[in-house]
C-alpha cells in the first residue's frame, strides 16, 4: 500500500497512544484524561488553533495549509468515549477501570486522527484548512449533536465534514463506504402499563399488568411485517419488560423498554403513531392503562454523493480501488455522526479491521496493525480536497 513513509514512521508511536486511550476509558462527557491528552497532542503538533469544552468535553485542532487561497475548510471526526463493560481479553493494555473499556474501537479512531494530525501539521501540502474533531459522548450521549448545537460547524466555518468507523470482518486493507443511507435512525420507547395490583390466588380481582403487557410485546411485532411497506426497512425491539417483585403478587404496572431502527422519516413518524395505538388499545382491551413514551435519538447517517465520491478516491490512493467496497447493503445500527451530516454534506467510512470479535463485546480489541491505513486516509483525504 502506498502509505506515505513519515506516516508508516508514526506507527509505533500511534500505537503507544491507542493503547494509553484503551488502558485508561472514560465515559461520555467525562472525559477529563482522553480531552486534555487529546489537546495535549494536538499542541505539541504545533495546530494553529486548539480549542476545549465544545460540546462540553470535545476537542477541535486547526491545521491550516501552505496556503489558505483556496478557502476550503475540510472537517475530520473522531469520537472519544468508551463503554461501560469490563473487559476480558486479558491484553497487557487492557482496561485498567472497572465496568470500563474501549469496546468500540474508539481509541483507534482518536489514535489514527491524531497521527494524521501529527503529518498534516509537519507537512500543510495542502490549500486550505483541517479542522480535527474530537467528539464525546456518540455512546448513547449526543454528542454530536451537542458539539453542532456549540457552534462547532460556523466557528470554524466547516464546509465538509468526515468521520471514520472500524469495521470488524472486512479485511485489512480494506474500505467501505456507500452514497445514501449507511445507519439507521435509533429511537427509544417506553410503555408503561398501570392495571389493578392483587393476589395471585384471586387473579380475577385483579388487571394483571404482565399478561397486558405480554400482548402488548406481541401485538407490536406486526407493526414491521404488516404496517411497513416490504421494500422500507426496520426494527423494533423491546428490550426490557419489568413488572413485579415476588411469587404471589400481581404488580400494579409494568414496563417495557426497546428501540425502533428506521431510514425514512415517513416510517419512523408511522411506527410511533402505531406503537401509540397498539400499546393503548391492547390496555384498553383488558381494562389496563398504558402510556408510550417516544424518544427521537441519532436520525439516519446519510452520505451525500459528492462527498462519498471524495472519500472513495483518497481511500483508492492508499488502497487501490479494487479494495473499496461500495455496493453493500446500510446497517440498522445508529451512529451520531448523523448530527454532524445533517449540518454539513460529507461521508462516514468503515475500515477494514480483520477478524475478529465485534465491536461492544468485552473481548473486542482494535487492531493496531490498520492506524497507518487509516492516517493514510485521513491525510490524503485533506491533501486531495484541497490540493497545494
Amino acid at each position: 500500500m502506498p502509505i506515505v513513509n513519515r506516516i508508516a514512521g508514526l506507527h509505533e508511536e500511534a500505537t503507544a497512544w491507542r493503547r494509553d486511550f484503551h488502558q485508561h476509558p472514560e465515559l461520555q462527557f467525562d472525559l477529563p484524561r482522553t480531552s486534555a491528552i487529546v489537546a495535549d497532542r494536538l499542541r505539541e503538533f504545533g495546530c494553529d488553533e486548539v480549542v476545549t469544552g465544545i460540546g462540553r468535553t470535545g476537542v477541535v485542532g486547526v491545521i491550516r495549509g501552505k496556503s489558505t487561497g483556496s478557502g476550503r475548510v475540510v472537517g475530520l471526526r473522531s469520537d472519544m468515549d468508551a463503554l461501560p463493560l469490563t473487559e476480558i481479553t486479558g491484553a497487557p493494555w487492557a482496561s485498567t477501570v472497572p465496568g470500563k473499556m474501549h469496546a468500540c474501537g474508539h481509541d483507534g479512531h482518536m489514535a489514527m486522527l491524531l497521527g494524521a494530525g501529527k503529518y498534516l501539521a509537519e507537512t500543510r501540502n495542502f490549500d486550505g484548512t483541517a479542522i480535527l474533531i474530537f467528539q464525546p459522548a456518540e455512546e448513547g450521549g449526543g454528542g454530536a449533536r451537542a458539539m453542532v448545537a456549540d457552534g462547532l460547524m460556523d466557528r470554524f466555518g466547516v464546509q465538509e465534514v468526515y468521520g471514520m468507523h472500524n469495521a470488524v470482518g472486512r479485511p485489512v486493507g480494506t474500505f467501505a463506504m456507500r452514497a445514501g443511507p449507511r445507519s439507521a435512525a435509533a429511537d427509544l420507547i417506553a410503555i408503561r402499563v398501570e392495571g389493578k395490583g392483587g393476589h395471585a390466588a384471586k387473579p380475577h380481582l385483579a388487571v394483571d399488568t404482565i399478561l397486558v403487557a405480554s400482548h402488548i410485546v406481541v401485538a407490536i411485532q406486526s407493526v414491521a411485517s404488516r404496517n411497513v411497506d416490504p421494500l422500507g426497512q426496520a426494527v423494533i425491539s423491546i428490550c426490557a419488560f419489568n413488572a413485579g417483585f415476588t411469587n404471589n403478587v400481581i404488580p400494579q404496572t409494568a414496563e417495557l423498554r426497546g428501540t425502533v431502527r428506521t431510514f425514512d422519516p415517513a416510517i419512523q413518524d408511522m411506527i410511533e403513531r402505531r406503537l401509540k395505538e397498539i400499546a393503548e388499545g391492547t390496555a384498553a382491551l383488558f381494562g389496563a392503562k398504558a402510556e408510550l413514551t417516544y424518544t427521537r435519538g441519532c436520525p439516519a447517517v446519510v452520505n451525500h454523493p459528492a462527498e462519498t465520491d471524495y472519500a472513495i478516491a483518497a481511500a483508492a490512493s492508499v488502497v487501490g480501488e479494487s479494495n473499496i467496497a461500495t455496493d453493500f447493503p446500510p446497517s440498522m445500527g445508529s451512529e451520531d455522526f448523523s448530527f454532524m451530516l445533517n449540518a454539513r454534506p460529507g461521508c462516514m467510512v468503515s475500515i477494514g479491521q480483520g477478524d475478529g470479535q465485534y465491536v461492544h463485546h468485552p473481548a473486542y480489541d482494535f487492531n493496531d496493525e490498520i492506524l497507518p491505513i487509516g492516517m493514510s486516509y485521513w491525510a490524503r483525504l485533506v491533501e486531495t480536497r484541497m490540493p497545494a
